[in-house]
């Protein structure tokens, strides 16, 4: 905290506009950044993507504007960007630094980069600036000119000035005091250089575990469909296990692409539900700006691994990112086409390990898939509209339903999963069956055990209590790890 000899009485009079010169009293002002250190994010990718997560054609307007400056480019985006600063992952820690400065009668200023539109929502949200000042559309307040300005406004010496980036180096040098939040140990050292008094804040802890978390690991869980072919085929030489394990690393990697990108634009949606507002995005952990070298750099990882794999299988994977990157800007949104969408996506993982170990798909192994998965899509969504019902929510955010379409979506879920055992029974009565397996009989164990699944399966989103991805779910719930053990033992029972 600051010392005392430091605090003083407000100014009896405010000024936002910044039109009225502060004339400097005996103590320094506290001047803030936003971004990065009173908010846990950048409001320039935050309204990017925000308005990007409902019109892609932002990205070609972001564009054009660049070339007059990064300033216009700032109020561009802020005209377009649909701000909601009750959820914004501000720093309490940093928040609590300013009310204690406000308590001892001192006076404070949000001074930033990001349009001057979105500060002025910020600062009427929070109620503990004095002043407000930031981008115009033509200045771009930042670095020296932040430095110039805050010199002139308040006299070199006259601020104690709070902030994260190397930017920030020439306006500490002009402060009384520098305070850097959450610096790297080499803007500490900078900041020290540049500065007679320093205070450093850490806020959040250095982890890679945020990082981690915002690949979504455990959705890879669902790339193992990619071994599929070769199972059902039998084809279990060292060849095609390469194959299938080369499909299933890429798909993993360009899947967490689009898991990144995704999660970026449903920032508002995210922080509105009660646990989707800890994803690293959301939350804050992870800044934007890392998160699109995150995507830009899994997608070309995962470019490389399919192509080594070969050029059918970069076609599929490639197939497959353009129809979850539309889900993900769009189709989300859309009834009976997302789940359907979402049913083709689950389709196209095991496509993919038949093209990437060159193993044909039968019909009857499509046909179960995509009703399957129909279900699965389904009983995601169910899920979802519980959840909105018992937080009195009328719509899932982000979706193209209301708590009213939930008898509709149960039945769907419901139907198109026992459609799927149909078609799995009639498969059991194929003479392929015959050909691959030496006591197809067993294989008829594996209806009951499915029947019985999705039936429960059903029963407990409708109950609330699925509160991820069916598949995910199946892999942490033990009624159906156990499901699952029982259908391998019939289909290892037909082999012997």
């Amino acid at each position: 905290m600051l010392t005392q000899e430091t605090a003083g009485g407000p100014d009896e009079e405010s000024d936002r506009a910044g039109d009225v010169p502060y004339h400097a009293q005996d103590l320094p002002i506290l001047v803030v950044d936003l971004d990065g250190t009173l908010l846990r994010s950048d409001m320039l990718y935050e309204s990017f993507w925000t308005a990007f997560g409902r019109d892609w054609t932002v990205a070609l307007t972001a564009v054009r504007t660049l070339g007059h400056g990064r300033a216009a480019l700032k109020q561009r985006l802020a005209e377009t960007a649909r701000l909601e600063p009750a959820t914004l992952p501000f720093d309490q820690q940093v928040l609590g630094y300013i009310e204690a400065w406000r308590a001892k009668g001192g006076r404070t200023a949000l001074v930033t980069a990001s349009d001057q539109s979105l500060a002025e929502v910020i600062a009427d949200h929070l109620k503990v600036f004095d002043e407000v000042h930031g981008s115009d559309g033509n200045r771009n307040l930042k670095g020296q000119t932040k430095a110039d300005f805050l010199t002139g406004r308040f006299g070199a010496g006259g601020y104690v000035y709070m902030g994260d980036s190397a930017a920030d180096l020439p306006v500490w040098q002009q402060a009384a005091k520098a305070v850097t939040v959450n610096a790297s140990a080499r803007l500490r050292v900078a900041a020290e250089a540049v500065s007679t008094e320093v205070e450093h804040l850490t806020t959040v802890p250095q982890s890679i575990r945020p990082y981690v978390k915002a690949l979504r690991p455990h959705q890879w869980l669902k790339n193992i469909l990619v071994f599929l072919p070769m199972l059902a085929g039998h084809q279990f030489n060292a060849a095609t296990l390469a194959f299938a394990v080369a499909a299933f690393i890429a798909y993993s990697l360009i899947a967490s692409s689009v898991y990144v990108v995704n999660d970026m634009t449903d920032l508002n949606a995210d922080r509105a539900h009660p646990r989707k507002r800890k994803r690293p995005f959301a939350s804050g952990a992870v800044p934007l700006s890392h998160g699109m070298i995150m995507a830009a750099a899994l997608f070309l990882l995962g470019a490389i691994v399919s192509l080594s794999v070969g050029l059918s299988f970069f076609a599929v994977v490639c197939g497959y990112f353009v129809l979850t990157t539309a889900y993900s800007l769009h189709l989300k949104r859309k009834m009976v086409i997302d789940i359907c969408v979402l049913a083709g996506l689950y389709t196209m993982r095991i496509v993919a390990g038949a093209v990437a170990t060159g193993i044909p798909l039968s019909v009857w192994m499509l046909a179960f898939a995509i009703f399957f998965f129909l279900s699965l899509a389904a009983v995601k969504r169910q899920a979802e509209l519980v959840d909105s019902a018992r937080r009195g929510t009328l719509r899932a955010r982000g979706r193209g339903y209301n708590v009213g379409d939930l008898p509709i979506i149960t039945m769907i879920a419901i139907a198109a999963g026992y459609v799927s055992i149909l078609v799995l029974v009639l498969y059991l009565d194929s003479p392929d069956v015959i050909v691959l397996y030496k006591a197809p009989i067993m294989l008829w164990g594996i209806g009951p055990v499915l029947l019985y699944w999705i039936t429960r399966t059903v029963m407990t989103a409708h109950r609330g209590h699925m509160h991820d991805d069916p598949l995910v779910y199946a892999a942490r719930d033990r009624t159906s790890q156990i499901c699952m053990v029982l259908s391998l033992g019939f289909a290892m029972a037909g082999t012997m």
